[in-house]
């Protein structure tokens, strides 16, 4: 394991024999190994731990274990304690998504305060086949195939050579001990499903399944390279930057096929999504004037241009008869209205009882989902109540002023709402006890205030 651990960071170009290395150590089994080759080989090298808060007791034990490794090994040893739950509150994140910006974040510091030239991480070749599914299951694209890469900035992944079970033989032959998370044994957890059940399959049919894909990434990889320096070129031609906005020449679209793909890439950088991009390709043979929004950018489609602005640009009070869509995949939106989202298969716990949080039945919802402003001659089937009720009425029962209906944004699924945003779900969208896995909306009020935390968005990927 030590020489192909020493001729994998020489393949791949890692780094030096001089550099001096952080190594991110959570205290499992992963970073323990990694700790030890480092040792071994005589790197420069410092641990770097971050105690996120989430699991009490354990949380603290991790911290304590990963101090006395570096004790054992005479390294520097760094620590860090987040609030980990309030970033993601007061951020409209998951906590997934807030931990990694703070682990992150705070490795940058360190890398620049103390001398550091990398940071390394323990992800290997199962993690990457892990997140290779979770992106094919997504439907990310090419740009989700390429796995995770050995080398990203100052992060660096040292074990992107070998495996799971490798790091384990190597760990109980040297008798090393680690820390372990219980959380890695729940199949509420998408990353932790494919694992156990899914990649375990795939190794029955072949042992070397991760190391086969390695090499269909690698593939997919330079196609990607040469995909990306394509796309580069047409959008330099394409995409003009003026005082306006961001123009695209609507006829140099219809130069480009197929016209979904290319202009997909064109309006990514705009947080556009592929089924909007969809949309926005039918209207190509369709009058000027029509508008598309993502979570940050509006597209007008003029005569003879797409123009493209900031939504911190426009006066987006009203949006009145535009249609903003959302997709499955999407965690919180900001534009026209702010929600966390997140999905999970524990249906038990969830705050049903909350006019703020929207728990639906995944299985019953269409995608991508829409908002809009209501409009006359809706309709919906108020939870708690029997039969249909027009909008209209609804607003008069809860005793809507003028300017609460003009506030009030829609959720629908297909043309059925589903949720009058902040006031009242749509029974037949519901949670029953037949529904397999929950969509959970979490709508933030004027204040900033959210309801995240109690919505448990710690739940994301379940």
């Amino acid at each position: 394991m030590l020489q192909a651990f020493k001729a994998y960071i020489k393949y791949s170009v890692l780094f030096d024999q001089a550099d001096r290395i952080l190594l991110a150590v959570s205290g499992g089994v992963d970073s323990v190994v990694m700790v030890q080759l480092f040792k071994d080989a005589g790197y420069n090298f410092g641990i770097a731990h971050v105690n996120f808060g989430l699991r009490g007791e354990e949380s603290d034990g991790d911290e304590t274990f990963v101090k006395n490794l570096a004790d054992q090994a005479g390294v520097p040893y760094y620590v860090k304690h987040f609030d980990t739950k309030k970033f993601a509150s007061n951020h409209k994140i998951s906590i997934q998504m807030a931990a990694r910006d703070l682990r992150y974040a705070w490795f940058e510091e360190l890398v620049t305060e103390n001398g550091y030239r990398f940071v390394a991480t323990a992800h290997h070749l199962d993690d990457q086949a892990e997140t290779f599914f979770i992106n094919l299951l997504r439907g990310t694209g090419i740009s989700g195939m390429h796995g995770i890469l050995p080398k990203q900035g100052k992060i660096i992944r040292p074990l992107m050579f070998t495996t799971r079970e490798k790091i384990m033989s190597v760990a109980k032959e040297l008798d090393l001990e680690w820390r372990e998370d219980r959380s890695n044994k729940s199949r509420k957890y998408l990353r932790n499903k494919l694992r156990l059940d899914v990649l375990a399959e795939l190794y029955k049919i072949n042992p070397l399944f991760s190391h086969k894909l390695n090499e269909s990434i690698t593939h997919l990889r330079d196609v990607e390279t040469i995909y990306n320096s394509h796309i580069a070129g047409v959008t330099a031609d394409l995409v003009q930057h003026t005082p306006e906005g961001i123009l695209i020449s609507i006829d140099w679209v219809y130069e480009y096929e197929p016209h979904n793909t290319y202009l997909y890439e064109l309006l990514k950088p705009y947080g556009f999504s592929y089924p909007v991009v969809k949309e926005i390709v039918r209207s190509l043979d369709t009058f000027s004037g029509k508008m598309f929004y993502s979570p940050t950018h509006r597209l007008l489609r003029d005569r003879e241009n797409f123009i493209i602005q900031p939504l911190t640009d426009l006066n987006t009070d009203h949006f009145n008869g535009e249609v903003f869509y959302l997709e499955k995949e999407i965690l919180n939106i900001e534009h026209p209205v702010c929600l966390c989202i997140h999905q999970t298969a524990n249906i038990t716990d969830l705050p049903m009882g909350k006019a703020s949080i929207a728990c639906l039945d995944m299985d019953k919802l269409t995608f991508p989902l829409k908002l809009r402003k209501w409009e006359k001659g809706d309709w919906f089937m108020p939870l708690g109540l029997k039969g249909k009720k027009k909008l209209s009425d609804f607003f008069i029962n809860q005793k809507f002023s003028l300017a609460d209906k003009e506030k009030t944004w829609l959720l629908l699924s297909g043309e059925d709402i589903v949720w009058i945003i902040g006031k009242r779900i749509d029974n037949r969208f519901r949670i029953t006890p037949k529904t397999k896995k929950a969509f959970v909306i979490s709508s933030v009020d004027e204040s900033g205030e959210t309801e995240v935390a109690a919505c448990g968005c710690s739940l994301l990927f379940s």
